[in-house]
């Protein structure tokens, strides 16, 4: 049985009826560009074959019932009167939130019967929670008639995690969901959410991403993430910029310079003004066919995470130096850190011998195995049926 018909059933059973309708939204890998969402800057996600999938039935009393065939809950019913900020540490926050972003936005929602299940790996740093609200968002917006365009929904679910969940993230992971397309990597500008599909496809060119779950949870909302995110907002203030986007790579130097003797701020702006530019060059190899070439920028990556913007893991130094040592083309830590995935660009020919290296030196370690898989972009949010 295929997820949508699994789901229809799951729904059924629950709910005593046929849903209104099926929709799928993405997890993402991050090729480059990480932690520059937040400070105006470039990224570049692709859409991950995994999916959260919701059968959804539109509600007029005002009540919001979830259910997750993934938690072993029942059914959560909630007040939409009731939904507030920072309320919920359940998973339901994340589609409660953007049932509340979509009322705050004055959008007609008068209630849903959800029923949800996801494929994307949690605490992987895939973006299941974008995976989710946005799922959640295309629904009620298809159902409602909200005419929402899908930037519109990125920023709705991103305002969910902000402000209702209370994740500091930046638009990213929900544009990634709502936007990406199959065979193509997303070139993201983060200030004015101008979008470039990338043609991306590996496998024409006899290589392969695969992405390695180092099996390490990380929690966006636990601080870490939020006090590099106040040290960037502190930089730009002290760089007298509105964000660390607005500092040119040419002039980084002279930047670095101006902030004294702020170690830790200047660490922070290093590794932003640096990953932006990556972004750009990444693009530019690309665009010129040389696929190949991106292999060291990802590593100039992962050594810019890990000891300027210090989120890595010895579990994801573990999987860069193996992988590189065992001939991958490029490997770098992706998403928000402390955990979580890296991804490694490997020749075709070489995934089971650099997947068993991997492996071995995790056991070697004494760390939890990896979950290894390879990454197809894929297409964003849609209608199944």
């Amino acid at each position: 049985m295929g997820a949508e018909q699994q789901v229809r059933a799951g729904f059924v059973e629950l709910y005593g009826a046929e849903p209104e309708g099926v929709w799928a939204a993405p997890g993402r890998v991050n090729l480059i560009g990480e932690h520059t969402d937040y400070n105006d800057g470039f990224v570049m996600p692709f859409a991950l074959p995994h999916t959260a999938t919701a059968a959804v039935s539109r509600r007029t009393d005002g009540r919001l019932r979830l259910h997750s065939a993934d938690v072993e809950d029942g059914v959560v019913e909630l007040r939409l009167d009731d939904l507030a900020p920072e309320s919920d540490r359940a998973w339901t926050a994340y589609p409660a939130g953007v049932v509340w972003a979509l009322r705050e936005a004055g959008h007609p929602v008068t209630g849903a019967d959800i029923h949800l299940t996801s494929t994307v790996p949690s605490g992987a740093g895939l973006s299941s929670s974008a995976a989710l609200e946005v799922v959640v968002a295309l629904a009620l917006g298809d159902l409602f008639e909200l005419g929402l365009q899908r930037w519109q929904l990125a920023r709705l679910c991103q305002r969910a995690e902000n402000v209702y969940v209370g994740a500091p993230t930046g638009i990213m992971d929900q544009t990634a969901s709502a936007c990406c397309e199959a065979g193509h990597a997303l070139f993201l500008d983060t200030r004015d959410l101008s979008q470039k599909q990338i043609p991306f496809d590996l496998a024409a060119e006899g290589m392969r991403l695969l992405v390695v779950d180092t099996q390490v949870k990380h929690a966006h909302s636990d601080g870490e993430y939020g006090k590099r995110r106040a040290g960037c907002e502190k930089g730009a203030a002290l760089l007298g910029v509105d964000a660390l986007r607005d500092i040119p790579y040419a002039d980084l130097d002279a930047a670095l310079e101006r902030l004294g003797d702020e170690e830790e701020v200047r660490r922070l702006v290093r590794h932003v003004v640096t990953e932006d530019q990556r972004v750009e060059r990444v693009v530019s190899l690309l665009k010129s066919g040389e696929t190949r070439a991106i292999g060291p920028v990802l590593v100039e990556g992962h050594a810019s995470l890990r000891d300027d913007f210090r989120i890595s893991c010895p579990e994801l130094d573990l999987v860069v130096d193996t992988a590189l040592a065992g001939g991958a083309l490029g490997a770098r830590m992706t998403g928000g850190g402390f955990g979580g995935s890296a991804i490694v660009l490997t020749e075709a020919a070489d995934v089971d011998t650099i997947t068993k290296a991997v492996e071995e030196a995790f056991a070697a370690a004494g760390f939890t195995a990896p979950r290894v898989f390879e990454a197809v972009p894929s297409a964003g949010a849609r209608r199944l049926g």
